[in-house]
């Protein structure tokens, strides 16, 4: 008897070994590599992000210094940007330190780009910027307590929220005094 075992031609082992490569180059690119991207992607928006919102934190602050409230318009905030006022500030040297004033942080490609602060960087949408609304009601009574009159007293803007759409974070508040230009991520 003559048995021949039952071989496949070489060539359906080397398609089989070619499909097996395939498979593993695919798993190894979906397992390791496209989360690391992922990854790498979320930390730069993040970190963008935040910087961003720091900038807008820091010209906040020199809108007050000058107006004596906050605004929570994004376009008249960027566009002071581009003000004498800023620019002053911008390139003033603390006098103790002999160091510059500039209270700006870059971005991640190393400069200060003032059209770039209008959006978050992972889903292009504006920032949202918003302000308290207080009003003081008092009653005036002469010293016999006769009323005479209530003067209210309506104060716009001495607190403010950023807030990025993304959900990176928030800077400032409307309810607390106490958490004026404070970060959520520090």
């Amino acid at each position: 008897m003559n048995y021949k075992s039952n071989q496949d031609p070489w060539y359906v082992h080397a398609g089989l070994y070619t499909v097996v490569v395939i498979l593993v180059l695919i798993l190894i690119k979906v397992a390791i590599i496209d989360p690391s991207d992922i990854v790498e992607k979320e930390k730069y928006n993040r970190t963008e992000t935040r910087l961003r919102m720091t900038n807008l934190k820091e010209a906040q602050i020199l809108w007050e210094k000058k107006y004596g409230r906050f605004t929570d318009n994004l376009d008249e905030l960027i566009k002071f940007l581009d003000s004498p006022y800023v620019d002053s500030v911008r390139n003033s040297f603390d006098s103790l330190t002999l160091r510059p004033a500039d209270s700006f942080v870059k971005l991640t490609h190393g400069e200060f780009t003032p059209e770039s602060l209008f959006v978050s960087a992972k889903s292009q949408q504006r920032f949202i910027i918003s302000v308290d609304t207080t009003m003081s009601i008092d009653t005036v009574v002469t010293t016999r307590g006769r009323f005479l009159r209530v003067d209210s007293t309506l104060k716009i803007g001495t607190r403010y929220l950023i807030e990025d759409p993304d959900g990176y974070g928030t800077i400032g508040s409307i309810e607390s005094d106490a958490l004026k230009n404070t970060v959520s991520w520090e």
